[in-house]
């Protein structure tokens, strides 16, 4: 099915703010127009703050070049479809959540063969946040929902250098035992999360 736009989804939402009676109704058109359940991964470049400060915008901007031509292959290799590319972050969906964790390996893999071919000052770095529910997905590269919102602040916020951080939704939908994982609770923005850290190298 063919997504459809922001401007489709401003529609909507005007005509439900218009008519709070109809609140229900719309919000069922909504979710059916634009909704879709995925694995959402979202990775945060580690310290690009500090080399910004220290190098400057243009080799801020190259860096971030970089990694947009590391991550999107293996992101698609694992059948992964890249959302968009925001600043130092990239947004990803998948099918299932152990493709996204595969995917998020695989990117530390190949940003840590870069780096062994790199001055320090290119070194690069990722941490990553995986969520598992229902988001609207628009056709102009965007997503909106409470696991998107969770895997942002697990990757951007609670997540060190070279750490996948696991909602408890995604964690849920893991089949196989190739993996361990290392549960521990986290509070951000009032809430205390259940969270699973994957036990991979430096996790």
């Amino acid at each position: 099915m063919k997504r459809k736009s922001r401007a489709e989804l401003a529609r909507l939402l005007q005509e439900r703010n218009e008519h709070p009676e109809r609140m229900a109704e719309m919000d069922a058109e909504i979710k059916a127009t634009f909704g879709e359940t995925h694995a959402i991964l979202i990775m945060d470049m580690s310290g690009f703050s500090r080399v910004t400060l220290q190098h400057g915008i243009i080799h801020f901007l190259a860096m971030i070049h970089r990694m947009n031509e590391i991550a999107r292959p293996a992101i698609e290799e694992h059948g992964g479809e890249v959302v968009k590319f925001e600043a130092d972050n990239a947004f990803a969906v998948f099918d299932e959540v152990e493709n996204a964790v595969e995917a998020a390996i695989d990117i530390l893999k190949r940003l840590s063969a870069a780096n062994t071919m790199l001055p320090p000052e290119f070194d690069m770095y990722g941490k990553f946040g995986i969520g598992y529910g229902e988001v609207l997905m628009l056709a102009d590269d965007d997503l909106f929902g409470a696991e998107v919102n969770l895997a942002s602040k697990l990757g951007e916020d609670l997540a060190e250098r070279n750490e996948i951080l696991l909602t408890e939704d995604a964690y849920k939908r893991i089949k196989s035992q190739s993996r361990e994982y290392e549960e521990c609770f986290k509070t951000i923005s009032g809430l205390e999360l259940r969270i699973h850290k994957i036990k991979y190298g430096d996790c």
